[in-house]
């Protein structure tokens, strides 16, 4: 790996720190402090940390803010959908199947969808920059 690659590679794993702590921030807040049902408190902190991710990603970590922010917003949303369905589902299936407390079942959750699915997605699709004329890649 080269150190712009490790470089790209550290800066979106503090973002997704960034954004995990808005997301579990959120959650807990809203289960622990407000009472709400578990997968509601999932389901909020999740929209919110994706919403933080975003920005980190296109003006921080893939240094892409001069670019199209409509196309890369459709891919994210593509992207985003995929990995609240993932966390939300992860999540229930540790809590309500599993057995594991829900903080357990986020955490377990989002290292996994954070490795497996967000950064080489996000990498490879919603911020890929296609060389030869400076524009995203179309959908």
């Amino acid at each position: 790996m080269t150190k712009l690659l490790v470089n790209k590679f550290l800066r979106a794993q503090v973002s997704s720190l960034i954004s995990t702590i808005v997301d579990f921030g959120i959650t807990i807040f809203l289960k622990e402090l407000c009472g709400m049902w578990y997968l509601l408190s999932t389901s909020v902190g999740s929209i919110l940390g994706g919403i933080t991710n975003f920005s980190l990603g296109r003006q921080w970590v893939f240094n892409a803010a001069e670019l199209s922010m409509e196309s890369q917003a459709v891919r994210y949303l593509l992207v985003w959908g995929g990995s609240i369905f993932l966390n939300i589902g992860g999540v229930w299936l540790l809590t309500s199947i599993g057995n594991f407390n829900y903080l357990y079942s986020k955490i377990l959750t989002a290292v996994f969808v954070g490795i497996f699915f967000n950064y080489s997605l996000q990498n490879t699709y919603v911020f890929k920059l296609n060389h030869e004329n400076r524009e995203r890649t179309s959908l």
